[in-house]
C-alpha cells in the first residue's frame, strides 16, 4: 500500500505550497493528461493517466511509495475523494483542495449558487439531470462525453431553458458561451465543461435562503391543498383523499418526469412538482390547461403544459418515470402501459371499469393494487354530512424496472 496519499485540486491557480511539497515528494502520480504535464510533477515519478478510477485507485493501493492524485476543482465534491476512500482499497488521503468547477462557474457567469441544484450528467444518468433540469429555475450540470451540452438541449425538447456553458474552466482555453437551449445541438463542445442551466419562473426570497438547493419549505404545507388554494372546484377524481393516495402510491421525485393525464384544476400536477419531480401535464380542455398554468405559476413550480387528446398526444412525449391517469378511461391507460413506466395510478368510478383496467395492467405484465376509497366530508359547525366520494383506486407497479 502507498505509504501516504495526497489529492490535489487544481483550478488553474498556482499550485499551493502544501501541494507543492508533497508533488515534490511523489513517486507516483495520477491525473489526466493536463495535470501530468505541470512542471512540478518530479521527472522521475511514475505518471498514471486517470481513465477507470477504480483501476487507477488498485495501482495506487499496491504502489510503495508516496503517491499523488491531481484532480480538477474541489475531488471532494463529486470527485476522486469517493471512490480513493472505498473500503475496497483501504486507502487513507489527504485533500488539498481548490475551488470546484460549478463554484467557478457561477462565478464567471457573476450569479449566487446557494439555491442551485447540482447534478452529474453521465450517459446512465443524462435522463434523470434533464428532468432536473426540468423543474428547475437554476441547474448545474457536470457533464461528460455523451451527456453534454448537446445532449441536454436535444432531450429538453420542448421546454426553453438558457444554458451558460464553461468550457476548460482554469486553462487558457476557458470559455463561457450562453445560448438558449435548443441551440446546444448546434455547437461543438470542448471537454471538461459545466453548464449553469436557467429558466422559469422562481419564488422570491428576501435576504437570501437558509438551505442550499431548493428550499423544501416553499409554499404552503401539505401534500394537498383544498380547491380554494386553485381558485376553482374540483372534476371527477380529484377530491383531496384520492390525490393523496395517488400522490403516495406514485412518490414523485426529484429526477422523475411525471405525466399528469387529464389534468384538470392542475391540482395533482402541481403538487408532484413541489415534491421536486418534472411534470408533463396533458388535457384536451384549453381551460383545464390555462387552469394548470395558473396554479403552476401561483406556486412557483416548472410544469410543461401539453393541449391535445390522449392517447395520441403521448407519442412523442419524452419516457415518464410514473404516470398519474386522470381522465380517458382504459384506453388511455393501455396506451400509458405500452410504454412502461415503473408505476401508474388511476381512478374508476365503477367495479367493472376498475376490473376492465386492472386486468389491461396485468396483461401488460404490471402487478396490480385496487382499493375503495369512501371520503364523507363534515360541516364542523353542525357536524353534518356536506360532501361524499367513493372511487376505485388502481396502481399497477412494474416489478422489472427501478422503483
Amino acid at each position: 500500500m502507498a505509504d501516504r496519499v495526497t489529492v490535489i485540486g487544481w483550478d488553474g491557480s498556482p499550485l499551493t505550497a502544501a501541494a507543492r511539497a508533497a508533488l515534490g515528494a511523489a513517486t507516483l502520480v495520477a491525473g489526466a493528461g493536463h495535470h501530468l504535464l505541470l512542471p512540478e510533477v518530479p521527472p522521475t515519478a511514475e505518471r498514471v493517466r486517470l481513465g477507470s478510477l477504480a483501476l487507477a485507485a488498485r495501482r495506487i493501493a499496491a504502489h510503495r511509495g508516496t503517491a499523488v492524485v491531481l484532480a480538477d476543482g474541489d475531488p471532494g465534491f463529486f470527485g476522486v475523494v469517493r471512490t480513493l476512500r472505498a473500503p475496497e482499497f483501504g486507502l487513507e488521503v489527504e485533500v488539498v483542495p481548490a475551488v470546484s468547477s460549478v463554484a467557478a462557474a457561477f462565478a464567471r457567469a457573476g450569479m449566487p449558487w446557494d439555491d442551485a441544484q447540482v447534478v452529474v450528467a453521465h450517459p446512465r444518468t443524462l435522463r434523470r439531470a434533464v428532468n432536473v433540469c426540468r423543474a428547475h429555475t437554476k441547474v448545474a450540470v457536470l457533464t461528460s462525453p455523451g451527456a453534454g451540452p448537446a445532449e441536454l438541449g436535444l432531450l429538453l425538447d420542448g421546454v426553453h431553458r438558457t444554458f451558460v456553458i464553461c468550457e476548460e474552466l482554469g486553462t487558457a482555453r476557458e470559455q463561457v458561451t450562453v445560448v438558449t437551449s435548443d441551440k446546444a445541438a448546434d455547437h461543438t463542445w470542448r471537454d471538461p465543461n459545466v453548464v449553469i442551466v436557467i429558466g422559469g419562473p422562481a419564488a422570491a426570497q428576501e435576504g437570501g435562503g437558509w438551505i442550499a438547493g431548493r428550499d423544501p419549505g416553499t409554499g404552503p404545507r401539505g401534500w394537498t391543498l383544498p380547491p380554494g388554494a386553485y381558485d376553482g372546484a374540483f372534476g371527477e377524481g380529484e377530491t383531496e383523499p384520492l390525490r393523496a393516495a395517488q400522490l403516495a402510491r406514485l412518490g414523485p421525485r426529484v429526477g422523475d418526469l411525471v405525466w399528469d393525464i387529464g389534468c384538470g384544476s392542475g391540482a395533482f400536477a402541481t403538487e408532484a412538482a413541489r415534491a421536486g419531480a418534472a411534470v408533463i401535464a396533458v388535457d384536451r380542455d384549453r381551460g383545464a390547461c390555462a387552469r394548470t398554468d395558473a396554479a403552476a405559476r401561483r406556486f412557483a413550480v416548472q410544469l410543461q403544459i401539453v393541449h391535445g387528446t390522449a392517447p395520441h398526444v403521448l407519442e412523442n412525449l419524452p419516457e415518464p418515470d410514473v404516470v398519474r391517469v386522470g381522465g380517458g378511461g382504459a384506453a388511455v391507460v393501455s396506451a400509458v402501459a405500452d410504454r412502461r413506466p415503473q408505476r401508474i395510478v388511476t381512478h374508476a368510478a365503477t367495479r367493472d371499469a376498475a376490473e376492465l383496467v386492472g386486468r389491461d395492467l396485468t396483461e401488460h405484465g404490471y402487478e396490480v393494487e385496487c382499493a375503495l376509497l369512501q371520503s364523507v366530508e363534515l360541516d364542523t359547525r353542525a357536524w353534518t354530512e356536506k360532501e361524499r366520494s367513493v372511487a376505485f383506486l388502481l396502481t399497477g407497479v412494474l416489478p422489472d424496472r427501478a422503483p
